[in-house]
């Protein structure tokens, strides 16, 4: 290293040592930080004391007293302009109608609790509690903004003033306003209105002379959302199923955070919405403009805990301080009812339509449709002139099968076919040796298409049947209407139905109680196998046998399968499966299967050629290439 070299090194260093001593802290800027440091520990502790004498969550008069001068300065230094809404005494206020309770508290002017009258909780007993989707230690919502003196505050440290009593115009609208006042002339007003028979709650902030208080350029501010959401329903692992986060771009479609693991997610589009959602009810904030820079974060809580999972969102709102333009949002505290989601979606259509209804899971695709256009309308058509809702249930089942019959009695004709045919396919398999498997099934295919017989005829109308079904597997469990409906020995058809508790817990999803119903359609459903596997003809040589095996063993997968779910879902199952085998009966009756025969037979001697289905074409397409593949080989 030359000396031109060391030289730099030590003008480097003492430019370094200088400067850091050019911008030391003096002795009083250093105990200036100190004294504000100290007065915002001073103002947290005097809170924490204040909070121990606090009875039934107020706080004394005589416990925020200060009686030196110094307290005051400390509040000064911690809060700057907003030193006069520091310290307060905690009230409560409530906008109540006929379906919502809402209790708001003026420390943070936030909402302290939420019930919903029209529904209730119960215990283990089956006694009924008030529902509360949460209350001041479950949730919390609030604001952070910046001073001009570089203080960040968050709303929910500070005392508002309600500027009037409850109001209550012409229409029972009820308004409160919750004043947020600074020691000058400059104030944010959080105002509440909720109106007659609505579960919908208007939430605006209008700001007045903010801007003399806040750093130039403000247009925004930090919100925070959290809230624990409670077990509220008898089955918690199908309730957890139901739960998530959800949430909607401005632009594009609903979606959602995962139900069965923690999950977090930073947003970086525009965000029209946000649900705290579980199986039956959902807490919604709606923005009227958009939700920016969201972060969501979904945590599961304990199996003992009483809560499902801990739910958190952090964005950024529009905000004005100047007061000119407000920010306003809507808050739903409601069931997750079809009905009622979709009414708000219609009166919103102009705003690119909130599609609150696709909280509920209807199902993907055509089992989505099924319900939207067939299921709901039928349901809500039968409420309408009773209330049992089992008897709705049988209802829907008799007129879904009615509907579906022709599908069924072609089915079983299909199958009654092939059953007549079977003779003749028996003397293919002895006249044709079993190690010529495609000779065997182009016989079998050449006798099928001389009588105009397809074997894909019987299973084409099972398969049509099939999106109803699915569309009912997601209808039961998603309907709020089901829940805590009794019918017969069963208290809520939208959970299981136990009648037998059992000491363990049986592994693959049974759990540790026997359901009823769940039984009853197994049952049924073996009855059911039983007599298709006689009515149907079987094929040794296409694993026929496996395949009956396989259709016995169906049942029993259903039993383990559907002995958590929704009883009514069981109860459905097991009143469809019954009246297919009366059907399967009474057409058997109606059906002469030696005339059949004969039918089959007088196609197959008529000059007239039978056209052959798609599927036999293709069928026959596929062995003749099979077989050029096969000679080509040789």
């Amino acid at each position: 290293m030359d000396k031109n070299t060391i030289l730099g090194f030590v003008l480097i260093a003492l430019i370094v040592i200088g400067f850091s001593q050019l911008n030391k802290p003096s002795e009083k800027e250093l105990a200036e930080k100190k004294h504000y440091n100290d007065s915002i520990a001073l103002v947290e502790q005097n809170r924490i004391e204040q909070g121990e004498k606090t009875a039934n969550g107020a706080v004394s008069k005589d416990s925020l007293a200060v009686n030196d001068s110094t307290s005051k300065v400390n509040s000064a230094d911690a809060f700057g302009d907003f030193s006069a809404s520091a310290q307060g005494v905690e009230k409560f206020f409530t906008l109540e109608n006929e379906l919502v309770k809402i209790t708001l508290s003026n420390k943070g002017g936030r909402i302290y609790s939420v019930q919903l009258k029209k529904y209730a909780k119960k215990d283990s007993l089956n006694h009924s509690h008030p529902l509360v989707l949460f209350d001041a230690k479950e949730s919390n919502m609030g604001f952070t903004f910046v001073t001009n003196n570089n203080r960040v505050l968050n709303s929910t440290n500070l005392f508002f003033e309600p500027v009037s009593a409850i109001s209550k115009d012409a229409k029972g609208n009820q308004t409160i306003i919750f004043r947020l006042k600074t020691t000058g002339q400059a104030y944010l007003d959080f105002a509440y209105t909720l109106p007659a028979k609505d579960y919908m709650v208007s939430f605006g902030l209008k700001a007045n002379g903010m801007n003399t208080v806040m750093p130039a350029g403000t247009n925004s501010l930090d919100m925070q959302w959290a809230a624990k959401i409670r077990q509220q329903e008898k089955g918690r692992k199908f309730e957890d199923r139901y739960s998530s986060i959800q949430y909607k771009y401005v632009a594009d479609d609903v979606e959602k955070l995962s139900e069965s693991k923690n999950d977090d997610k930073k947003l970086t589009n525009k965000v029209k919405w946000i649900a705290f959602k579980d199986q039956f009810f959902s807490s919604i904030l709606i923005a009227n403009d958009a939700l920016n820079s969201t972060s969501l974060k979904s945590t599961l809580e304990a199996e003992n805990s009483g809560y499902l999972k801990d739910y958190t969102a952090d964005m950024s709102v529009p905000f004005d301080p100047t007061g000119k333009t407000p920010t306003i949002f809507r808050l739903y505290f409601g069931p997750n009812q079809y009905k009622i989601l979709s009414a708000i979606d219609n009166e919103a259509k102009a705003d690119n339509e909130l599609q609150l209804n696709k909280l509920i899971p209807l199902g993907w695709g055509i089992f989505g449709w099924v319900n939207r256009f067939a299921i709901i309308p039928m349901f809500n058509f039968f409420s309408m002139f009773m209330s049992n809702f089992g008897l709705i249930i049988l209802l829907m089942t008799v007129v879904i099968k009615l509907v579906l019959f022709p599908l069924t009695y072609k089915s079983y004709i299909s199958s009654a076919k092939m059953r007549v045919l079977k003779p003749e396919i028996d003397e293919i398999n002895a006249r044709i040796p079993a190690d010529k498997a495609q000779e065997r099934q182009k016989a079998t295919m050449a006798l099928y298409g001389t009588v105009g017989v397809s074997p894909m005829s019987g299973c084409l109308p099972t398969l049509l049947q099939m999106p109803i079904l699915f569309a009912m597997f997601s209808f039961f469990p998603s309907s709020i209407e089901l829940r805590q409906q009794s019918f017969l020995w069963a208290t809520d058809l939208s959970a299981y139905d136990s009648i037998m508790q059992l000491p363990f817990t049986v592994p693959f999803g049974f759990g540790n109680h026997i359901s009823l119903f769940c039984l009853l359609m197994t049952a049924t459903n073996i009855v059911f196998t039983k007599l298709n596997m006689a009515n149907t003809p079987t094929n040794d040589q296409m694993g026929g046998g496996m395949m009956k095996w396989m259709m016995y063993l169906m049942p029993l997968m259903f039993l383990f399968m559907f002995n958590n779910y929704a009883s009514g879902l069981s109860y459905y199952y097991f009143i469809s499966t019954l009246i297919s085998i009366g059907q399967t009966y009474a057409i058997r009756s109606t059906v002469d299967e030696k005339k059949l025969l004969a039918e089959l037979h007088a196609k197959r001697l008529s000059k007239k050629p039978v056209k052959k289905s798609g599927f036999m074409s293709r069928l026959e397409k596929m062995q003749q290439e099979q077989q050029k593949t096969i000679k080509n080989r040789k």
